[in-house]
């Protein structure tokens, strides 16, 4: 394996394969299930999924399964780029790499807050009840929130960039 050195370890597991695959979970269900499947799956089913899915939500449920598959194309091509291009300059691959974990974090704040807004109130505090796509909205999102928190606090790893002292730039006169 190539070495990572801004996402070692535990960070080049969960961003650089784990979270990638698993952006791919709702594009192929739609594909073998249809998008009533997935949009039965959005809330704990309280039944089987509708045969006549209205027009407007059948267009956004593959919109939404494209910008899942755009997260997957995102995060498995961009930090396997930095990893590739910048392995001499480990200041530019963290700067890099944290933007693209910010940008991701920033998502991962407001589909938590969508997601949880929107559940039903009966089943909104009760966790068992929640089924898998619910907690991959929720309980795996929290888990990379966490994640990319902990990888700017430096937990776990080296830092090159972030939480370093920033140089002053002379100007040339």
């Amino acid at each position: 394996m190539t070495k990572f050195d801004s996402l070692p370890g535990y960070y080049k597991f969960l961003f650089l394969y784990l979270e990638p695959i698993s952006e791919l979970g709702p594009l192929i269900t739609s594909i073998l299930w249809g998008p009533s499947w997935f949009y039965n799956e959005l809330t704990p089913p309280t039944g089987p999924p509708p045969t006549d899915l209205d027009v407007r939500a059948v267009i956004a449920i593959w919109q939404l399964d494209i910008c899942f598959l755009l997260i997957f194309v995102i995060t498995s091509l961009v930090f396997r780029a930095i990893r590739d291009n910048l392995s001499h300059d480990l200041a530019a691959q963290e700067r890099l790499t944290g933007t693209l974990l910010f940008s991701l974090g920033v998502a991962d704040v407001t589909h938590m807050f969508v997601t949880f807004l929107n559940l039903p109130a009966d089943i909104k505090y009760t966790p068992l009840q929640w089924n898998t796509t619910t907690h991959g909205n929720l309980t795996f999102v929290v888990l990379l929130h966490t994640s990319r928190i902990s990888w700017f606090l430096g937990i776990g790893r080296k830092r090159y960039y972030f939480g370093q002292p920033q140089q002053e730039i002379k100007k040339v006169q």
